[in-house]
């Protein structure tokens, strides 16, 4: 009788057994961890709302920040204050290796967003969570975290050196005391 190869032991030893439960991809657990942390995360919380997630588990979310900013206003020099903002997330399928895709739904005047994207930083990790995310773009919203060193909107940057005495817009938590 033949002895089986190296290969075909190892094969044989993580088939899956009759009856138990099929293995979950490890980005699959991820997003699904994720969306629960989301979840409870923001469950009432006022500054910061989960608007919608699509997928199962979500790999696109709109956010639904209720903190003071500002918008474009009749001139660079004047920029109008708004307290609605909304926000997409795409988690694509290089998620969590490559940081999600974060792009405004709504008007905003910041040095460190456009009109196709938000400027989340250089160093972003794979173990970085979502809802850390989801709260560091709140606090960019509210100017509690900005970059005029190297902006999206050289206007908004230029406005914010003139004018760091109207800053930050907001000046609550955005962290909700359930991630504290």
């Amino acid at each position: 009788m033949a002895v089986p190869s190296q290969s075909m032991r190892s094969a044989t030893a993580v088939a899956p057994v009759a009856g138990s439960a099929p293995k979950v991809a490890p980005r699959t657990r991820r997003l699904t961890a994720e969306h629960e942390q989301m979840q409870k995360a923001f469950a009432g919380f006022d500054p910061i709302r989960i608007k919608s997630a699509v997928g199962s588990p979500p790999e696109e979310y709109e956010i639904e920040y209720h903190v003071m900013s500002y918008e474009p206003g009749d001139s660079p020099e004047t920029p109008s204050p708004r307290g609605v903002h909304s926000v997409k997330i795409e988690l694509t399928s290089d998620y969590p290796r490559l940081s999600p895709r974060c792009k405004m739904l709504t008007p905003i005047f910041h040095p460190n967003f456009d009109e196709t994207t938000i400027c989340i930083g250089d160093h972003w990790t794979a173990g970085e969570r979502l809802v850390d995310l989801v709260v560091r773009i709140g606090e960019m919203i509210g100017y509690q975290a900005y970059n005029i060193k190297s902006p999206l909107n050289g206007e908004a940057a230029m406005w914010c050196d003139l004018n760091g005495n109207k800053l930050p817009s907001d000046t609550r938590n955005m962290r909700p005391e359930t991630l504290e």
